[in-house]
């Protein structure tokens, strides 16, 4: 039988690049050889371009993403898109796969364009009844009304890119005065921000997955972050403990469960997805969700993956054989 063609692209255009490229390797490397020929394909601002093991380069042809080998034209059969942030995370690779007909492992560009955009994410989800923390929208240019911010949101209060991840640009604030300099850092990552109120409880990260054929709940890792919140020192240089599975009461798992695979489904995604509560008064609480979550062997999905008895050549392989079947 054929080997199928799988094209790993990572890198992108943001502050996660350096993420990405770890989390595309774990996928180059776990991926069966025996079953895909794989190349790795690695997207910068200023090229794209097929980077082989002894470390040459041959840029990509954007009409249909066929690339030189250096010694054949290799048009893949199915991409596997392993990039963080702009543009693997926030719908532009996605339409331009769509467009020029080539399967992909991530969600829809619709899907994905919503839930990097954390307000619009958020507005959508609680007209259909999720709990999340309370939120005020600033764009930048607009009026900084510190004092009206505080009666929306309290004391202490999160300020948010609205589109950006791996925390960059997140501050959490404990009193009026911080307020501008924190909006000044999140304006430096983009310029729609949101401002969240504080929540008290269990952090939860949850990874919902297409597994053969059916929408597959992973079990939730609880966070411990030896930081303020669950940043990217936390994330990255191990100044965080991830507990998989989350060390909470049977109610509370089932109750987090049914809700990831609830807003997984109210979304309309397919794929991998991995999505962030905080458990208040055993309420879950959405905080936000990533299409395209770290791969990489400190990242959390890799963790849950192996918690329920799945090891990461079937996780990959099963979602490049689902995009080949969608096609």
């Amino acid at each position: 039988m054929q080997k199928k063609v799988v094209a790993v692209v990572m890198g992108g255009y943001s502050s996660e690049f350096e993420i990405s490229i770890q989390s595309g390797q774990v996928v180059y490397e776990s991926l069966s050889k025996t079953a895909y020929e794989v190349y790795s394909i690695h997207i910068t601002k200023n090229s794209w371009y097929y980077k082989s093991e002894s470390g040459e380069t041959f840029e990509i042809n954007k009409s249909n993403f066929s690339f030189s080998n250096g010694t054949q034209i290799i048009k893949p059969d199915v991409v596997f898109n392993a990039i963080h942030g702009t543009p693997g995370e926030d719908g532009l690779l996605q339409a331009y796969f769509e467009l020029i007909d080539l399967p992909h492992t991530s969600c829809n560009y619709y899907q994905a364009a919503l839930t990097f955009n954390k307000r619009d994410c958020l507005s959508v989800l609680k007209s259909y009844g999720v709990h999340c923390a309370n939120a005020y929208y600033l764009n930048q240019g607009d009026e900084i009304k510190t004092e009206d911010i505080v009666k929306k949101v309290g004391l202490p209060c999160f300020v948010k890119p609205s589109r950006s991840g791996s925390s960059f640009g997140i501050s959490k604030v404990k009193t009026i005065e911080e307020l501008p300099a924190a909006i000044d850092v999140a304006y430096k990552e983009d310029p729609e921000i949101l401002i969240e109120s504080c929540l008290v409880g269990t952090e939860i990260s949850v990874g919902v997955i297409e597994y053969k054929g059916e929408v597959v709940v992973l079990p939730a890792t609880e966070i411990v972050s030896e930081n303020e919140f669950f940043d990217y020192e936390a994330k990255y240089l191990g100044k965080s403990e991830e507990i998989t599975p989350a060390r909470i009461p049977d109610e509370e798992r089932e109750r987090v469960k049914a809700e990831a695979k609830r807003i997984y489904e109210l979304l309309n995604m397919t794929g991998l997805s991995r999505s962030e509560y905080i458990i208040q008064d055993g309420v879950p609480h959405f905080i936000e969700m990533n299409t395209n979550p770290g791969l990489s062997p400190e990242s959390i999905i890799p963790k849950q993956a192996r918690a329920a008895g799945i090891n990461l050549e079937d996780l990959f392989g099963n979602l490049v054989e689902q995009a080949f079947q969608k096609k």
